[in-house]
């Protein structure tokens, strides 16, 4: 089914979600009050708006109510609620889905303020650390898991044939249905930049629909190895 879908975000996480959703066919909007952010050429797909998307007036000129679904997908949680709140209260959006940056924040992000979906990456990332098992069930107060949507990471070796080239080769590269949304390495965890270069001994974090997975190891496997090209 066909949406029309708002990000207000336009940074490498909200680009990054943009583009596999304009990918699959849907209406995006791009929301971003910096000039900077603003990549018309970048993603031509994809409708812009520079425009502040805490402020109510903005928000009705981008015409708000009449989409599907909002992505609060900026660096700054306070953001996030904010844009979160005024979608679902003031334009009655149906799903409305949040990135959370600081874990400590969790908390906020429930439908008090709007929100029906949070999505932690510092979560994500270490759920997937520790081992996680879906049998396991979820702690108390955890955030649930991303609807049809599964975790898939893939450590960088000196065969693999996205080490030593720049993350948009990935991102340019991957099977419908699959989002790179995270990177780990001497650094820590970082969202994605399409201008880094992935290093051997990177790993790369997905979110995956369960009939991409596939698609994705064939991708991933250095040449010569089972799914791998030759």
């Amino acid at each position: 089914m066909r949406m029309r879908i708002a990000i207000a975000g336009a940074g490498s996480v909200g680009r990054s979600i943009a583009t596999e959703l304009a990918g699959n066919g849907h209406d995006v909007l791009l929301i971003d009050r910096d000039t900077r952010a603003i990549g018309v050429d970048d993603l031509p797909e994809v409708e812009w708006m520079l425009a502040d998307a805490c402020e109510l007036s903005a928000l009705e000129d981008a015409r708000l109510g009449g989409f599907d679904v909002v992505v609060a997908a900026s660096s700054d949680d306070k953001v996030n609620l904010v844009v979160s709140l005024l979608a679902k209260t003031e334009f009655g959006v149906e799903r409305v889905i949040a990135r959370i940056n600081e874990p400590a924040n969790e908390w906020l992000f429930d439908d008090s303020w709007g929100v029906d979906l949070a999505v932690s990456p510092p979560r994500l990332i270490a759920d997937l650390v520790e081992g996680l098992h879906e049998e396991e069930g979820p702690e108390e107060g955890a955030l649930p898991p991303l609807p049809g949507a599964e975790i898939a990471e893939s450590v960088l070796h000196a065969a693999s044939p996205f080490a030593g080239r720049p993350e948009r080769d990935l991102t340019s590269a991957l099977p419908r249905g699959v989002a790179l949304v995270a990177v780990l390495g001497s650094g820590g965890v970082r969202p994605p930049d399409p201008d880094r270069t992935l290093a051997v001994g990177n790993t790369v974090v997905f979110l995956s629909e369960p009939d991409s997975l596939g698609p994705l190891e064939e991708l991933l496997s250095p040449p010569g190895e089972p799914g791998g090209e030759d």
